[in-house]
């Protein structure tokens, strides 16, 4: 695992921001980490990257202990905080020159990087100017050409997409696919439609706690939820769905349920209807869209 995030918890005196949170990233994997404000996504993001210590649990990343290699895993995390700090009267190239020493990187080895990673983040024809010249979404470029200089193994973007108009999003998203191929990437965003479109998985959290882990593609695709709308012809008897391998039956009317599961369970409903003999007048296949999950999963 490139991170792994056992029984963290945070406190901030009698508040908890994270509460008992366990989770993984594996290598090469973009996963979108979720909530509403107040969650804990940055606080969660601040300790794995060793900006803040945890009350209690564990953290490894690339296999090694929080605890005991704190300084080795700085040198393997690339980290862009949520509000992006930056010196607005350095150069891309001065600023960039400022940071490298922090990462043993020097002299020609360093001059070398900085071409590379200002021509990687399409940072070329804005390098002559001050970062406070540029645009927020150039600045968000030079932000996450700061975490990458170094050419680390996780990168960890809090809110790399935030107050970007739609162009500017799509150039950073394509800046995220072109740079996660080698790279293990969690980032945080509230703009679920970008998340949707970057992520092979997401977590969702609120108030610290884990409230879902889905796979959005790949192979594995355990956690999928299906929701299925079935209306029957005439009432069925109350403990009708009882024998489906379901998380829920929720009556909507007399003849019109919403049946949410883990697995594709139509079929099973269909053998019902024919026990009952009781026909389906409809059975309809619901989108699990990411918006609605996280309205489900958030609500105060």
């Amino acid at each position: 695992m490139s991170i792994k995030v056992k029984n963290l918890t945070k406190l901030f005196q009698d508040q908890v921001a994270v509460d008992a949170l366990s989770f993984t990233v594996d290598p090469s994997e973009i996963v979108g980490f979720l909530g509403p404000n107040g969650a804990g996504k940055s606080t969660t993001m601040k300790v794995i990257t060793g900006y803040t210590s945890p009350t209690s649990g564990q953290i490894e990343v690339c296999g090694l202990s929080m605890l005991e290699n704190s300084k080795a895993i700085r040198h393997k995390i690339g980290y862009l905080p949520e509000h992006n700090p930056l010196y607005l009267e350095m150069y891309i190239s001065e600023y960039l020159h400022f940071f490298g020493p922090l990462y043993d990187l020097r002299g020609k080895a360093l001059r070398h990087r900085i071409r590379e990673i200002i021509e990687l983040c399409g940072l070329t024809p804005e390098r002559s100017k001050k970062i406070g010249q540029l645009s927020k979404g150039y600045r968000q470029r030079v932000g996450i050409a700061q975490a990458l200089l170094h050419n680390p193994e996780v990168l960890i973007l809090d809110e790399p997409t935030s107050g970007l108009d739609p162009n500017q999003l799509v150039e950073i998203r394509n800046l995220i696919k072109e740079i996660s191929p080698n790279k293990s990437v969690l980032f945080s965003s509230h703009i679920l439609s970008e998340v949707e479109a970057i992520c092979d998985r997401v977590i969702i959290i609120n108030k610290g706690k884990m409230v879902a882990d889905r796979q959005l593609r790949g192979a594995n695709m355990e956690h999928q939820v299906y929701t299925i709308l079935v209306t029957f012809k005439e009432p069925p008897t109350d403990n009708w769905a009882s024998s489906l391998q379901c998380k829920s039956a929720e009556k909507i009317d007399h003849q019109q349920f919403k049946i949410i599961a883990e697995t594709d369970v139509r079929a099973e409903i269909f053998q019902q209807a024919v026990h009952m003999q009781n026909p389906i007048l409809e059975l309809k296949l619901e989108e699990n869209d990411l918006e609605k999950l996280f309205q489900q999963l958030t609500v105060p």
